[in-house]
């Protein structure tokens, strides 16, 4: 998943940011890294709702690195002393410096007015607070572990959909035969990370994951199931294409709607480039909510409000909270985003059929925690490099990932 490291405080990124002047409108500088197709359109509905409600939203996007380049140019505008307004994180421990060092303003007044704490998940409502405070406004779940195919594909392929790991294969033989790309990945560490926690969840079990990430059992890294999914892993490496190093995130999602690709492995925010399309989740693009371990993943999007000096700048960050977690802006934003609403008193009746398989699975209890709720961001960069390492070099053996991933936990214990 998207990471941030303590290195990012000390780094030199800036953002230069115009400004405009709308009367007397509640201006808010919102810094972020939705710049794709389906993250622009669904940013859109936060930015109109917050104009409707009085503000101003000064749109500050940032691209590149997973989120890693927004983070930093916030985080520097934060120590600098010249806040944005607000800036995103993805849930979890990302911003537990910023709350640390006193930086970040405390929600509670606006969530104790808007019933927060009685209508938020509260996987996402407690990993947004730190010794009893909420500081930062969660917007939305993601699942991470999806897997995207192209039915078109699959057809011309004489291919099926699979329901565990030998049809997969099975289906991406028949894909090479057919000349299509089995898997369509990104060259970006982040998408690699994703597919590896796909495999890690769907071939080894919600209970080999939370040994590995949350109680950093070296044991369960060296068992025999754990060398089941550094097999699987490696072995999906000879399904993509040599197109990979030089492929965004998107791009990758692309193939499969256009039919270039039979599979993709991405979280539910791929739907809103399948959406931006004009194809139907579901239907155009399949999905499988964990391949094998069917799980939904419990990560995503929030906001934090640093703090500031101007009482103009705090106002509008009271009513961009408030925004952020209307019903109504939740709705809008979420349908295009590919995500769930956070909150549990919303309208669910218009989501599609991908979301309505996720929602299925959040209510059953069938959930994981993100490994950004699990582990520090240091101890997620020292994954993100092994794993993004061991995909990127057939060299490295399956025996290799496992040894890898053995120091990693032996040293964050």
């Amino acid at each position: 998943m998207k990471h941030m490291t303590k290195a990012m405080f000390g780094a030199a990124a800036m953002v230069a940011l115009m400004v405009g002047s709308a009367g007397a409108a509640e201006k808010a500088e919102v810094i972020h890294w939705w710049t794709s197709g389906g993250e622009a359109a669904a940013v859109q509905q936060f930015a109109a709702a917050f104009n409707a409600a009085g503000g101003e939203w000064v749109d500050a996007a940032v691209a590149g690195g997973g989120g890693d380049a927004a983070r930093t140019a916030g985080i520097n505008r934060i120590v600098g002393g010249n806040p944005p307004t607000a800036m995103q994180f993805n849930t979890g421990k990302q911003f537990d410096e910023l709350v640390t060092q006193g930086l970040l303003s405390p929600l509670d007044d606006v969530a104790d007015a808007e019933g927060w704490k009685q209508h938020i998940n509260p996987l996402v409502l407690a990993a947004v607070t730190r010794d009893g405070k909420i500081y930062a406004a969660p917007v939305n779940i993601h699942s991470n572990i999806w897997l995207w195919y192209s039915p078109a594909a699959l057809e011309k392929a004489g291919a099926k959909a699979p329901t565990n790991w030998d049809e997969f294969f099975a289906a991406g033989d028949k894909l090479k035969a057919a000349g299509i790309v089995p898997v369509a990945q990104s060259g970006d560490a982040w998408t690699q990370v994703l597919t590896f926690n796909n495999v890690l969840i769907g071939a080894g079990g919600k209970d080999l994951y939370y040994k590995i990430y949350k109680d950093l059992d070296v044991d369960a890294v060296k068992s025999p199931e754990f060398k089941k999914v550094a097999d699987i892993f490696a072995k999906l490496r000879d399904y993509t294409d040599s197109g990979m190093q030089g492929r965004q995130w998107n791009q990758a999602t692309a193939m499969i709607v256009t039919g270039q690709a039979g599979f993709n492995f991405m979280g539910d925010w791929a739907k809103g480039e399948v959406i931006a399309a004009g194809k139907t989740p579901g239907t155009d693009v399949g999905c499988i909510p964990g391949l094998g371990n069917q799980e939904f993943w419990i990560g995503g999007d929030v906001f934090v409000f640093p703090v500031n000096k101007d009482p103009e700048a705090t106002k509008a960050q009271k009513l961009l909270e408030k925004v952020l977690l209307s019903p109504e802006a939740q709705v809008a934003f979420n349908n295009k985003k590919g995500s769930i609403p956070v909150r549990d008193d919303v309208d669910l009746s218009k989501v599609d059929a991908c979301a309505a398989q996720g929602i299925a699975l959040a209510k059953a209890g069938n959930v994981v925690e993100s490994t950004d709720i699990l582990i520090s961001p240091d101890v997620s960069g020292s994954f993100t490099d092994a794993i993004a390492s061991f995909f990127s070099d057939k060299s490295k053996t399956s025996d290799d990932f496992v040894a890898s991933i053995a120091s990693i936990v032996e040293g964050a214990k």
